[in-house]
């Protein structure tokens, strides 16, 4: 019994059309965005005055009992001290990333210049790999909004790197009990009081962390700074009463995870446009909103399923009959 290119592609075509004329249930409605819990926790990065230490990876991997990386192997390397990843992977969850053009002679210049970015999981309010994963090994706390993983649930399908629109989840293909890693805002030590170790142990307040919507007052605060201006730089946690009085560079007038694919729990400012810094530009809409419709409104009733296997069993019989 052989269906012919032509048969079922005219089958498709006409389950389109059964589901195209019943439109109130056929066409894909994007669902309603979701908002950011109202104590939402976050993480603000202020790139002109990241040093480029790498103290925030350091003490990433040590809060997190996270391996060294040895990415580059020179060969009088031979005790492999140093640890030098060159972007995210299972062993390492935050990453300084550095941007140089020309002579790299000013910091924060987009020509001639230089500048840091810090990359790690976004925490977005709508995340793409939470609506992907379909054993929900991963989760979004509903009261701080910290996107967390659940080894126990996962399968390993990997759909959730598929998802991501930043690149951060990381699967351990060396481990023979493999699992997914991403930064978690070091959330097990939120029951001690503390809070993540990359802003903990940050020297200039590059990192801070905090509630997010004051976070976000911040950022917008020193986006109004002038260049030259002297401003008292928030250590630890935005509101912290160690402060760094500092000069402001110039800022890009942007803030990087206010409103990408939903907005983010992580922000960021920088004096370097975010696409030279490495940073994907994205739409301000969630598209997991968009995907998350088109779903439930096709399988609602199981309307497009029932469709396209009617039309193939009319393709499957006509052919059949013919050939009798």
């Amino acid at each position: 019994m052989d269906i012919k290119r032509r048969d079922f592609l005219k089958a498709v075509a006409g389950s389109g059309l059964l589901i195209a004329s019943n439109p109130g249930q056929a066409f894909a409605i994007t669902r309603p965005p979701k908002n950011m819990p109202p104590e939402a926790v976050g993480m603000f990065y202020d790139s002109t005055i990241c040093i480029g230490c790498k103290v925030c990876q350091h003490a990433c991997k040590e809060f997190n009992n996270r391996p060294a990386e040895h990415t580059i192997r020179p060969p009088e390397m031979v005790d492999r001290v140093w640890d030098n990843p060159v972007d995210l992977s299972a062993k390492t969850l935050n990453i300084i990333k550095a941007y140089r053009h020309g002579t790299g002679a000013g910091k924060n210049n987009e020509v001639d210049g230089f500048a840091f970015i810090k990359r790690h999981c976004m925490h977005c309010v709508d995340p793409a790999c939470v609506s992907a994963c379909p054993v929900s090994a991963l989760t979004k706390d509903p009261k701080n909004g910290v996107v967390s993983y659940n080894k126990d649930a996962c399968i390993g399908c990997r759909y959730c790197q598929i998802a991501c629109p930043f690149n951060i989840p990381k699967f351990e293909f060396d481990e023979p009990f493999p699992q997914i890693r991403k930064c978690q805002f070091c959330n097990h030590r939120f029951a001690e009081g503390k809070y993540s170790a990359c802003c903990e142990f940050c020297p200039t307040g590059a990192s801070i962390f905090g509630p997010a919507k004051d976070l976000l007052e911040e950022a917008r605060k020193r986006l109004t700074l002038n260049p030259g201006d002297y401003y008292d730089y928030p250590v630890q946690t935005v509101n912290s009463n160690q402060r760094l009085k500092q000069k402001a560079a110039k800022y890009i007038n942007y803030i990087y995870g206010e409103k990408e694919v939903g907005g983010t729990q992580y922000i960021m400012l920088s004096g370097v446009p975010f696409d030279k810094l490495g940073m994907p530009v994205l739409s301000e809409s969630s598209d997991v909103a968009l995907s998350e419709g088109i779903q439930h409104t096709l399988y609602k009733g199981m309307l497009a399923p029932v469709a396209v296997l009617g039309g193939l069993l009319f393709a499957v019989y006509r052919s059949t009959r013919n050939k009798e």
